[in-house]
């Protein structure tokens, strides 16, 4: 009998077209003889679009915007009792940032009682806001570099005392984000007061929290992929070679003009180190199915977790499925693992008593 699967993508996001480059890729990895495939669109400003049965892969991005035939649903309908969900299906949410891969989907599907791909409320959310998941990490006892974060109202009523803290607590360089924002938007390398100030202006238009990180010189960018519920298990490792000063998000989807190098060149014992520092990381936050987790890795082997992404890049030529095709685990593979993964998690909870 074929698994009822829902691809979720899109979203109202700034992340919007990398979900939809994530998604068309997905459709075309998955065997259609073993899934019933739908696909279901949030567009960028939110209405969601559900799609007929899918009887191949997608041709185009702009066929998965379902403007040719989809049809205008509320998300309440997944589990109304329709054509399509007499059956639970299975949801694969596609979304990268806000909207989607920071809780807010996962809770709705959690009240709908359906099984869905990926981590659950609380890591979805932990993981997204990189301030919160960091005094996780520091809770955790994970080594990391320096770092201070301001509201947008902080710096608008005294600008100069933000600076001044970064300077003091920091110093140069160092790297400004939003703090619930992934692929590198709205990232910026600071050298000088000057070009603090900018990024702050830059980073505030994407959130109304920002993080500011302790730049370290000469580090290496390592990533590795976790994989699984209760007992995780880790792939190689990669590491990140950008040709620009850093891996911003025109290195990572416009230029193709970073190196991957999978495996990277590390001892075993720095790889051992690697695997127990990102296992713990993603039980700190309660993860479930996957994340990718990246670290620093300075020239004296000292080394540094950096974040974890709870959806990361997934077409096949993202680090995450790279990571573990070098693994022994093809992209169609890891895409089956993970809808049994999700079917795993949704059984047991299942199990839970809400009566007394």
């Amino acid at each position: 009998m074929k698994t009822k699967l829902h691809i979720l993508y899109g979203g109202k996001s700034a992340e919007h077209q990398v979900s939809l480059q994530t998604a068309l890729a997905v459709t075309k990895a998955l065997d259609m003889d073993k899934y019933e495939v739908y696909p279901l669109y949030i567009t960028d400003t939110g209405e969601w679009r559900r799609g007929g049965l899918l009887n191949g892969p997608a041709e185009s991005v702009h066929q998965l915007k379902l403007e040719d035939g989809g049809e205008t649903i509320a998300p309440l309908a997944l589990s109304s009792g329709e054509d399509v969900a007499e059956a639970s299906p299975v949801i694969f949410p596609l979304l990268h940032g806000p909207n989607g891969e920071d809780g807010t989907v996962q809770g709705m599907l959690e009240l709908l009682n359906l099984p869905y791909v990926g981590n659950g409320v609380l890591a979805s959310s932990a993981g997204m806001d990189k301030v919160i998941m960091k005094n996780l990490f520091a809770q955790a006892g994970l080594p990391q570099v320096g770092y201070v974060h301001f509201l947008r109202s902080e710096w608008e009523k005294a600008a100069e005392a933000t600076y001044v803290k970064v300077e003091e607590d920091l110093g140069y360089p160092c790297f400004v984000k939003p703090a619930n924002l992934g692929s590198s938007v709205g990232i910026s390398k600071a050298k000088n007061r000057e070009e603090l100030a900018n990024s702050f202006r830059e980073a505030f238009e994407y959130d109304r929290k920002i993080i500011v990180e302790q730049g370290l010189d000469g580090a290496r960018e390592i990533e590795i992929g976790v994989l699984g519920n209760d007992e995780p298990e880790c792939s190689v490792v990669g590491e990140i070679a950008p040709k620009t000063e850093f891996y911003d998000y025109k290195a990572k989807y416009e230029d193709g003009d970073t190196a991957m190098i999978i495996p990277a060149e590390i001892d075993g014992e720095t790889y051992a180190k690697v695997k127990e520092m990102a296992i713990t990381a993603f039980k700190s936050i309660d993860g479930a199915g996957l994340v990718r987790a990246d670290f620093f890795l300075t020239k004296e082997g000292e080394l540094y977790i950096n974040e974890v992404n709870t959806m990361p890049g997934f077409t096949p030529y993202s680090m995450f499925p790279l990571l573990w095709q070098h693994t022994d685990v093809s992209y169609p593979e890891l895409i089956e693992k993970l809808v049994g993964y999700a079917k795993e998690r949704h059984e047991e909870k299942q199990k839970i008593k809400h009566t007394f």
